[in-house]
């Protein structure tokens, strides 16, 4: 059974950069062909696909968030972090790190999800 916990402050300043942290349990973000995914929510709206890190350690990341995204990880903690920079109050939401074996996810296609991390931008 895979598990997924995200970890990372609540609050974040405007201007700042916001990092999360995914750890991954009972399976390894290297095994092919996963790709692991940052997702957010913003109160009162839908789910929006922020980027992901394949098992070969590649990324994509959606190009709504103009540059201002970077996702990484640490095999030897099976973990993998997002990075955000420059926030606004509009990335004010609930962050979800997930598992799919799409490199071109639907939202369906996703199997294991962490239960989320609200994360609120404001002075």
């Amino acid at each position: 059974q895979v598990q997924l916990q995200e970890s990372g402050p609540g609050l974040v300043k405007p201007s700042q950069t916001l990092s999360l942290t995914c750890i991954v349990s009972g399976g390894s973000i290297t095994t092919k062909y996963y790709y692991w995914s940052w997702i957010r929510q913003p109160p009162g709206k839908g789910l929006e696909w922020i980027g992901y890190i394949a098992y070969s350690g590649s990324t994509y990341y959606s190009p709504s968030l103009h540059g201002r995204t970077s996702i990484s990880r640490d095999t030897s903690k099976n973990q993998f972090t997002l990075e955000l920079m420059s926030v606004t109050p509009e990335d004010t939401a609930v962050y979800y790190c997930a598992r799919t074996p799409s490199p071109a996810p639907e939202w369906d296609s996703y199997d294991y999800w962490g239960p989320g991390t609200q994360v609120i931008v404001s002075s």
